[in-house]
């Protein structure tokens, strides 16, 4: 056993907690069955959901035993937000979500062993449940004053669009989670992220209540950026931990962007690196922030993390290689795919002028600007440089008979898809 508390505390991952010491205390004298929850409200969990994974991944790590709760039964009706009403999604569809997360989760967390992971769904305790068997056994614990006093509750009430009983009663039912797992698996600890303080509460009272016997709880900070923005979007949206909605090569992307002022605190988070490998690399931020060395390790630790070592050193090939430091043609054409995405785009086909596709994706201002990268020697296409202003497009250009990365520069990319509607390969 280490300390783990004082891990996470280090790791910037204790926001909330009930007794501390009692918790330590009993983390100290053995192994601790714990749980976090994952709704499927979507397809995918998102880099956000990452947080919780790797939490109780470390509390794994530390000899404790994790159950990961998929819930099939409060994703069905959702956390209330702060803006309105969720939409409520078909069972079916719900159900399928469920399956999707429990596959992204596993890799994650060790499922042999001593103190080994177990995959759990709310559903099956809930399914069978009467409304009288809910209210009479479950619901006659709650008090009204306690549920209308958390955050979002209250915040709905006294806005235009108010909340549905149904949603109201989400934490009586995130709560009979607590009291169940504490059941059937002997579960003392609860964790999540700080907005779910109150959820986690309702469990820990609803075992005191029922079972006369004091459980843990405990809350990680809600990830943010040092600028103020919103920390897991990006200009196309939420980064995805499903690969299909986003690209192992967007995803290394986002975190490869890390600002300096972010990077050593993602570390922290998303990595397990130690305390040593930490520092050194906040040294070479603070002496060699050019080199992004901290980005580099960290885009390359929760790529390989999610998506498995070999998609990251595929990305890392990519990204070296559009800029010349590596062969564009060793590509696989879903990985080249994913790092022109994002790339300007223009339309063309073999025989068009390369001065009118420079100018066409917006690499040079306009033709005679291309005319004078293509001089001067600046400008090529997959790496090659432009033999002279009359160059065309060559069928022999085209990776994968689809796509030319054109550059001006050092550092100025674009590409040429011949499919006009931009479809995926």
């Amino acid at each position: 056993m280490t300390d783990i508390l004082e891990e996470l505390a280090w790791r910037g991952l204790l926001a909330q907690h009930t007794d501390l010491d009692a918790l330590r205390a009993e983390l100290s004298a053995g192994p601790v069955a714990l749980y976090c929850g994952f709704d499927p409200t979507a397809p995918s969990l998102h880099i956000g959901n990452l947080v919780q994974i790797l939490t109780i991944r470390r509390l794994q790590d530390a000899g404790h035993r994790p159950f990961a709760l998929v819930g099939g039964a409060t994703g069905l009706i959702g956390d209330p937000k702060m803006t309105g009403e969720r939409t409520l999604n078909a069972p079916d569809v719900v159900g399928g979500w469920v399956e999707r997360i429990r596959e992204q989760i596993a890799p994650l967390l060790r499922f042999d062993g001593p103190n080994a992971a177990t995959m759990v769904n709310n559903l099956d305790w809930t399914a069978g449940m009467s409304a009288i068997d809910f209210l009479r056994d479950v619901g006659k614990h709650y008090r009204l004053g306690t549920m209308l006093a958390k955050d979002t509750v209250a915040r709905r009430l006294h806005s235009d669009q108010g909340i549905s009983f149904t949603e109201f009663s989400y934490q009586i039912l995130q709560g009979m989670d607590y009291l169940e797992l504490f059941r059937r698996h002997g579960v003392r600890l609860q964790t999540g992220g700080n907005d779910q303080w109150g959820n986690l509460l309702s469990g820990v009272e609803l075992v005191r209540r029922v079972e006369g016997v004091g459980v843990h709880a405990l809350t990680t900070p809600l990830i943010t950026k040092a600028d103020g923005t919103k920390f897991g979007k990006t200009e196309s949206g939420t980064v995805w931990l499903d690969p299909v909605m986003t690209t192992p090569y967007a995803f290394y992307q986002f975190w490869l962007n890390a600002d300096d002022a972010d990077v050593v605190r993602y570390l922290k988070v998303f990595t397990f690196r130690t305390r040593d490998e930490i520092a050194a690399l906040e040294q070479a931020v603070a002496e060699r922030p050019a080199a992004r060395e901290a980005q580099r390790a960290l885009a390359h630790d929760v790529t390989s993390l999610v998506h498995g070592a070999q998609a990251a050193d595929a990305v890392v090939a990519a990204s070296q290689a559009l800029f010349g430091r590596g062969a564009l043609d060793a590509l696989d054409a879903s990985t080249l795919g994913a790092a022109v995405a994002e790339l300007p785009t223009a339309h063309g086909k073999p025989g068009d002028p390369l001065v009118d596709l420079f100018a066409a994706t917006g690499v040079v201002a306009s033709k005679a600007a291309a005319r004078r990268a293509i001089a001067e020697g600046g400008a090529s296409v997959n790496n090659v440089r432009v033999p002279g202003e009359d160059a065309t497009l060559a069928p022999q250009d085209l990776l994968h008979g689809r796509w030319a990365v054109l550059r001006r520069g050092k550092r100025t990319l674009a590409v040429v898809d011949t499919l006009a509607d931009g479809s995926t390969v």
